[in-house]
């Protein structure tokens, strides 16, 4: 039984069903309404529209779909590069669309194959054909042009821990592909009602793996939970300083934003609960710290506290006597209860047009637009930082969302994760809510426990098992104590 075409859809109702869609994903996601459970059924219309257009209707239903979905979960882009990076409306608009339009191809890639393997096979090999397509397009997504995998579907579940301890073996991808699998199964019995047959060799199946699949979460929940009692600790201090981004980087204010850091983190080791280890946001050191005078307060502090920090900071390297040959990095350095620089790793996943300009050799002409583009050069994932028996893998903000970054550090020997970072830029959109998802994912993915520090955002204690803990609240200057378990599985 062939599912296409019969009976055929209007481009108007195929339309409207892809709206349908945009919005019960909305409602699911992270920085919307949060309601996970529409996930099973958010992208029914969308696929019923497909199954019964014709291919320039594919094409049609699909790239509307992917541009409106991305509108909606991006659009805080043009609060970024309109606030921040001083572009005005007339061209911050322009890129969101385009920038949506580029990640909507992959969904349009993935309706017009599924229209041919619906043309080519029965429905019950398609039911398992559609979701592994639908993976395929977010894997390439995932690193083509440097890579932007913002938001897969999988994240929808970053809210239900209990839901999401599947990932640890097939990733955030795994969760994805039965978001998918349910949908295509909901949206082919809508399309074969009155076929039994159909329906019973279509849902017993996928039943059996939805089953497994619970079994194994709960689980591991139980196991994990037990092994996270008797785990070797590390009392980490949080800091998150909500510096204005307006005013981060002046240097007449980098006195004060020294000056509250360390206040903040006076309050935390006279505390009842002692940190091991200080942990400051991406570039809580606004200026480049080799023998530059603000350090002298931080070495002091340390010394006096006997405590260690790891902070983020802008570094440079010399590798000659001539400009074009300083190296520039995003970095993060651990200092020593000493006050000494030990330990410093860089940030090895820039953001296009914001840390580097990628082909910039061949694209002469985009100069103008992006002078104030920083020329970073990306660091290596080797050598974690060492805090007693924590071997910290460093996440630097939006490395988070890549997943390969964290199991790097995991197969370097990192027995915790920490992500440093600033969601100032994103002002009060749903960003933050999305990047803290994405994060969450990490940590089940990994096994590792997750420390997240950000200049204002969420900063938060994540366990092995995605459990958010002790959560600060957006745009308010917050610190907390609390231990992490190190986990070596």
């Amino acid at each position: 039984m062939k599912l296409i075409n019969a009976p055929a859809i209007s481009t108007r109702h195929g339309i409207a069903a892809a709206c349908v869609s945009v919005v019960l994903l909305w409602l699911a996601f992270p920085g919307g309404g949060e309601f996970w459970p529409l996930l099973p059924v958010a992208c029914v219309p969308f696929l019923v529209s497909i199954c019964r257009g014709t291919r320039r209707q594919v094409f049609l239903f699909s790239l509307f779909f992917g541009t409106v979905h991305f509108l909606v979960q991006l659009y805080w882009l043009v609060f970024v590069v309109g606030h921040y990076g001083g572009l005005p409306l007339y061209l911050s608009i322009p890129t969101l669309f385009l920038l949506c339009l580029y990640v909507a191809g992959y969904l349009v890639a993935f309706a017009s194959i599924a229209r041919c393997l619906l043309q080519c096979f029965t429905p019950s090999v398609c039911l398992w054909l559609l979701p592994s397509v639908w993976v395929a397009t977010d894997y390439l997504r995932s690193f083509v042009f440097s890579g932007f995998p913002w938001m897969d579907l999988g994240y929808g579940f970053a809210t239900a821990p209990l839901l999401m301890q599947v990932s640890d073996v097939f990733g955030h991808y795994g969760l994805t592909y039965l978001i998918i699998l349910l949908n295509t199964l909901f949206a082919f019995c809508l399309l074969a009602r009155g076929t039994k047959q159909i329906r019973k060799a279509m849902v017993i199946p996928v039943c059996v793996l939805i089953i497994c699949t619970l079994s194994y979460s709960a689980w591991r929940w139980q196991s994990l939970d037990a092994q996270l009692t008797d785990a070797a600790v590390l009392k980490v201090g949080v800091v998150q300083g909500n510096i204005d981004q307006g005013q981060k980087w002046d240097p007449a204010g980098q006195g004060v934003t020294v000056a509250k850091y360390l206040a903040q983190s006076s309050t935390l080791v006279q505390g009842v609960v002692r940190p091991d280890l200080l942990l400051w946001p991406e570039t809580a050191l606004p200026f480049y710290p080799l023998r530059h005078p603000l350090l002298v307060p931080i070495s002091r502090f340390l010394q006096e506290e006997e405590v260690m920090l790891l902070a983020g900071a802008p570094w440079y390297d010399l590798q000659g006597t001539t400009a074009d040959t300083i190296r520039l990095y995003n970095a993060s350095l651990l200092f020593d209860a000493n006050g000494e620089i030990i330990n410093r790793t860089a940030k090895s996943h820039l953001v296009p047009f914001g840390e580097y300009v990628p082909f910039k050799r061949f694209l002469p002409f985009i100069a103008p637009l992006v002078e104030s583009v920083g020329n970073f050069i990306p660091g290596t994932i080797e050598n974690p930082p060492v805090c007693q028996n924590a071997r910290i893998g460093v996440l630097i903000c939006f490395e988070s969302i890549f997943p390969d970054i964290s199991r790097k550090w995991v197969d370097a020997g990192a027995n915790i994760l920490v992500n440093i970072t600033n969601d100032a830029w994103y002002g009060r959109t749903s960003a933050p809510h999305q990047t803290l998802a994405m994060t969450r994912i990490r940590a089940v993915e990994t096994r590792r426990s997750v420390v997240r520090s950000a200049n204002t955002g969420f900063s938060v204690f994540i366990d092995p098992l995605g459990r958010a803990q002790d959560e600060s609240p957006l745009f308010e200057s917050w610190q907390s104590v609390k231990s992490a378990a190190l986990m070596e599985e």
